[in-house]
């Protein structure tokens, strides 16, 4: 299995797992798009990858809630590259609040990204997957799309959703050889995590070391985080796996957090 000359777009990868990812697919021959809000931080991201592999990354302006922007971004891939063969719609932002104190702009903000996000991104990408009758679309998830954790009501709902789309794509694309899956890690120590440490310690009236050892690796068994090198390395598997066996199905990355 490889990803040797495969055309992947990655949403959210400037920094971060997405970058994480973005290196991983580089690493094994694939052509990567670096979509990002920010077209001169993908850019950035995506210069510092051709320097090792000169030619397979470009960056890409996308703001996943603009359905012309992220049409006009996947055509930029296809016109460069001639195709789209992997999707990691990996875009997110995490939002803290206990339900009754959520502001609702907030939360249509975070299920935007997240669930918008994923749907636009797909569904500009699967018709030239189906003219090529094979693809692969995989959404970061998380543990709480399988758990639910206080002050998360937006991203663990936003996070089980994503279970609901990669599984409907899944069904429709079998014939077209397009699968989707789901990679689901536990607490990745990236800039998303660190914000999340002391507005968990505010909102929860605990210090900042116990947020860490008891809420984001209390149920872990070796009190570890996940790494980005970890999750880089499932999505590569779910990218390059040559067949519909696994498609549908969701993985998650924990350190035990969660086991199913």
């Amino acid at each position: 299995m490889n990803l040797k000359d495969k055309v992947c777009i990655i949403t959210g990868a400037a920094r971060g797992i997405g970058e994480g990812i973005a290196r991983r697919y580089v690493a094994d021959g694939a052509k990567v798009a670096i979509a990002d809000l920010r077209l001169a931080d993908a850019e950035a991201t995506a210069n510092e990858l051709t320097r090792a592999e000169p030619g397979k990354a470009i960056g890409v302006e996308m703001n996943v809630t603009d359905e012309a922007q992220v049409n006009a971004g996947v055509k930029k891939v296809v016109d460069t590259w001639g195709g789209v063969d992997v999707l990691v719609s990996n875009a997110g932002i995490q939002i803290v609040h206990e339900i009754e104190n959520f502001p609702f702009a907030e939360w249509k903000k975070l299920l935007a990204i997240h669930l918008d996000g994923g749907f636009l991104t797909s569904k500009a990408c699967i018709p030239h997957m189906y003219k090529k009758g094979s693809g692969a679309i995989i959404f970061m998830g998380s543990v709480h799309s399988k758990e639910a954790s206080p002050l998360k009501s937006a991203y663990v709902t936003a996070k089980h959703g994503l279970l609901g789309l990669a599984r409907v794509i899944s069904k429709e694309g079998a014939e077209h050889g397009v699968r989707a899956n789901v990679i689901c890690p536990g607490f990745v120590r990236t800039p998303l995590v660190e914000k999340q440490i002391p507005e968990q310690a505010a909102e929860l009236g605990i210090s900042e070391k116990e947020v860490v050892e008891k809420i984001m690796l209390g149920e872990t068994v070796d009190k570890e985080f996940t790494t980005i090198e970890d999750v880089a390395e499932v999505a590569w598997l779910f990218a390059a796996f040559p067949t519909n066996a696994l498609t549908g199905q969701s993985l998650v990355v924990s350190h035990g957090w969660y086991m199913n």
